[in-house]
């Protein structure tokens, strides 16, 4: 698509109706260390009216059968679903703007060389609003005013 990045990653999914949330989210932090680029839950119904979650991770292709041996020996997961996803992606730059509170990284989109994202990096936000004694949303509207945003 005109003015997009593109790339091929793999998704894998699977419904877990019998595992704790504390095991859930021990194995979010586990695909995250081990390569995952995105890990999400669903909540989900599944037969005999049963709630579940649909736990699912996007990764690069190089990394689906460390993820997969993961969820096999971390959940109750006897199976798993492998997609090969198609991302359009805006590309990203990062740019550093001066605050009241200091110095913020701001992340942003660009599409055919257009800004259309701008994301002020949340833990620099987050340690200059301790740091000042302020809310972290003035901090992350200073950044965003600061990028040219609003």
């Amino acid at each position: 698509m005109h003015g997009y990045e593109t790339d091929t990653v793999t998704k894998l999914e699977t419904n877990l109706d019998d595992c704790p949330a504390e095991i859930l989210g021990a194995v979010m932090e586990k695909l995250f260390s081990a390569g995952a680029l995105d890990v999400w839950f669903t909540p989900i119904q599944m037969k005999k009216n049963r709630p579940a979650v649909m736990l699912s991770v996007l990764c690069e292709e190089t990394a689906a059968a460390t993820l997969a041996d993961i969820i096999f020996t971390e959940t109750s997961c006897f199976g798993l679903r492998v997609e090969r996803v198609i991302r359009l992606k805006l590309e990203r730059r990062f740019e550093t703007v001066a605050t009241p509170f200091g110095e913020i990284p701001v992340k942003l989109g660009l599409k055919a060389g257009e800004i259309v994202q701008r994301a002020p990096e949340f833990e620099s936000c987050r340690a200059a609003a301790e740091q000042a004694g302020v809310p972290i949303r003035a901090v992350f509207a200073a950044a965003l005013r600061a990028s040219g945003a609003g």
